[in-house]
Order: structure tokens, then C-alpha cells, then sequence
């Protein structure tokens, strides 16, 4: 497969040109996560059906006009499993597909089973076994070689020619709105800060915590947020979440106790000994976080659960969705909840869009 590959600002412009008569890309990025908090953008690949381009990120200063055209809302984006590519628009583009369209989503809708991987949707759709070994790429490093750049090209010329026939059954059976719905929940808060208030929510097992321990591991967190995007490194790098958990727990009131706890590293203690001990300090005793509110150790649990699932699981086979994409177990945990508070604040996902349009009946009829 021939492409072009774009590495100065003048290039990037006249590809710009070309793509935007476009009403349909591929995309695809390749990015390298070790320690950082952010992934790092090695390459953007980027298919119209004529003109086959990597963009080299490293290389060109301004993207703007790029990330500008996938906000156009007259064309869409076709990306597969695109979580982490969209976690990556939002970093280094400050935006999001407007017309989303993933084929990982797509296939399930098409009864091919959920979660299916790229190499396995090529193989089904085309009969053609993709070649996997340059995968574990240092995306970062330059020059790349022309395997690696042939390997990142194929991504998007596969995406191509898979296009027509998972778009030509989704409109056969009337799915198609179903997949820009998932589109657009899927971009839905991508460009909002991680919010420091609330990541102590986010820490393994916090839910053990008293109100009054979760008061000192909601500033911890919180501190070791802003530390992790400050030095852009994984929030593990800072500190790890069980020591967090041991010092909302112990509650130390000077650096000498901190060094003798058990649960940091040597490390993490030389380096954040001083700075826990004055976040700690901030600690807002007299308005203590609520307990978290774990669903699964409520009285009635455990047969409620079964009985949303079982009902999920029949409207799922009846429509050939996947129950993973119907109701999850987060899914299930949401619905339960609302039921439980009588239907009190957001409604749960599984009552919205094409989900409700095919559970909700199933639903009305549970008691729990």
C-alpha cells in the first residue's frame, strides 16, 4: 500500500485541502504509555480512499487544521476500539470525532460477538490474516523503519475496505443510529479536566474508608492528581493507592511516622514525606465525605442482581446484542440503584437510547 508520509507544516496544509471533501476518514494513532499519566502521540494514520497519510506528530508544529476537520459534523470518523484514540484527540487536539463510527461497536451490532479485535474483524470480514509483528513499536523513536510504517498504513487501509460491509448491514437492519448513539456517548466529557474532588473516589478499596479517613484520602488524592499531571506520570508513579489508603488510615501527624510506616517505599517517602504531612493538614473534619455507598453489600443484592441480568440476558439473545454492550455489570449496578432511590437523579444508561427502546419493558416487569 503506497502513502504519503507527512512530516512539515506546508505538507500537512495541502493534505488538509484533499480531506476535506471528504465525508468519510479512517483513522487510527499510534502512541507509546509507560510511566506517563498521558499517552504520547507517535502517529496518526489517516485514509480517505484516495490519499493514504501518516502524520508524523513530532514532526509538524500545528495540527490545528487537522484535529479542526473531525469536528466537522458532515463527515465521520472511522476508528476501531477507540477509547485510547480518543483519549488522545482530546489531549494533543482539544477535540473529539463529531461523527463517531467504531468498528469494534459496529461488528457487535452485526452479531460478530463483542470486543472483537481488528486483526480478527479483518480476518472475517476479508479473509485476510494481518501481519502483527511490529506491535510492540516505539512509536517515539525516529527514524521509523518502513516495516513500522507499512504496518501503521495497512490499519487504515484494512479500516477502508471493512467500511462498506459493516456499514451495508448496520443500514440492513436498521442499527446504524444505534452505532452513532454509541459515537457520541463515547466522546461525551473527553475534554474535561480530571477533577482533583473527586478522584479519591478512584482509589482501589476506598470504599473501607470511614467518612473521617475519607476525608484525608479525598486531599491525598487530590494532591497526588495534580503531582501526577504536573511531572505527567501514571498516578502509581507518584504513589501507589494501598499507601494512600494506609495513610488516610494511620493518619500521620509528622515525617518520622510516615518513615515508619510499612506501606511506601523508601522512595516515597524521601520524596513526598514533607508534602503528605501538610496536605494531610488541609483536611476538612467538619465536613466529611459521605461513606461510599458500595451496592453489592445491600440487603437484597444478590437476587436483585440476578433477576435484572437474567431479564437483560433474554433481551440480548432475542436481538442478537451483546449482553457486554446491553447491560455490563456497571450497567446493572446503575439501574439497581436508581430503582432504589425510586427512581431519584440521572437516568441509568440501560433505559436511554436503543437500550431502552429494547429493555425497558423487560425492566417495568422486575421488582426489586
Amino acid at each position: 500500500m503506497t502513502f504519503q508520509y507527512v512530516e512539515d507544516d506546508a505538507s500537512l496544509t495541502e493534505l488538509v485541502d484533499k480531506y476535506r471533501q471528504a465525508k468519510v476518514l479512517m483513522l487510527d494513532t499510534e502512541f507509546v504509555r509507560t510511566r506517563t499519566y498521558y499517552a504520547k502521540l507517535g502517529l496518526i494514520q489517516v485514509y480517505d480512499g484516495e490519499t493514504l497519510a501518516l502524520i508524523d506528530p513530532v514532526a509538524v508544529s500545528d495540527l490545528s487544521a487537522f484535529w479542526a476537520l473531525l469536528e466537522r459534523d458532515d463527515m465521520i470518523s472511522v476508528l476501531h476500539s477507540c477509547s485510547e484514540d480518543l483519549e488522545v484527540l482530546a489531549r494533543y487536539g482539544r477535540c473529539q470525532p463529531k461523527v463517531l463510527f467504531d468498528s469494534q461497536i459496529a461488528a457487535a451490532f452485526c452479531g460478530w460477538g463483542h470486543g472483537m479485535g481488528y486483526a480478527k474483524l479483518v480476518e472475517h470480514c476479508l479473509g485476510v490474516q494481518l501481519d502483527k509483528g511490529e506491535s510492540r513499536t516505539d512509536w517515539m523513536k525516529r527514524p521509523l523503519s518502513d516495516a513500522q510504517l507499512q504496518y501503521a498504513a495497512n490499519d487504515v487501509d484494512y479500516l477502508y475496505r471493512l467500511y462498506p460491509q459493516l456499514l451495508e448491514k448496520l443500514q440492513e437492519s436498521g442499527r446504524m443510529p444505534w452505532l452513532l448513539e454509541e459515537g457520541e456517548r463515547m466522546t461525551q466529557g473527553r475534554l474535561e479536566s480530571p477533577d482533583g474532588d473527586t478522584a479519591y473516589l478512584k482509589v482501589k478499596n476506598a470504599f473501607q474508608l470511614s467518612p473521617k479517613q475519607l476525608a484525608y484520602l479525598k486531599v491525598l488524592a487530590k494532591w497526588r492528581l495534580q503531582k501526577a499531571l504536573d511531572r505527567d506520570l501514571a498516578l502509581g508513579f507518584v504513589i501507589k493507592d494501598h499507601a494512600l489508603l494506609a495513610l488516610a488510615k494511620k493518619q500521620p501527624k509528622s515525617t518520622g511516622e510516615i518513615f515508619r510506616m510499612t506501606e511506601l517505599t523508601e522512595q516515597e517517602k524521601r520524596l513526598h514525606a514533607k508534602a503528605i504531612i501538610a496536605e494531610m493538614a488541609k483536611a476538612d473534619l467538619d465536613n466529611l465525605p459521605e461513606a461510599i455507598d458500595v451496592i453489592a453489600l445491600k440487603p437484597g443484592y444478590k437476587s436483585a442482581f440476578k433477576a435484572i441480568k437474567q431479564a437483560l440476558t433474554q433481551v440480548a439473545e432475542t436481538h442478537q446484542v451483546p449482553m457486554e454492550l446491553l447491560g455490563s455489570k456497571r450497567h446493572i449496578h446503575e439501574y439497581l440503584q436508581w430503582r432504589w432511590n425510586d427512581g431519584q437523579g440521572e437516568m441509568p444508561l440501560v433505559l436511554q437510547g436503543w437500550r431502552g427502546e429494547l429493555s425497558k419493558d423487560a425492566l417495568a416487569e422486575i421488582s426489586c
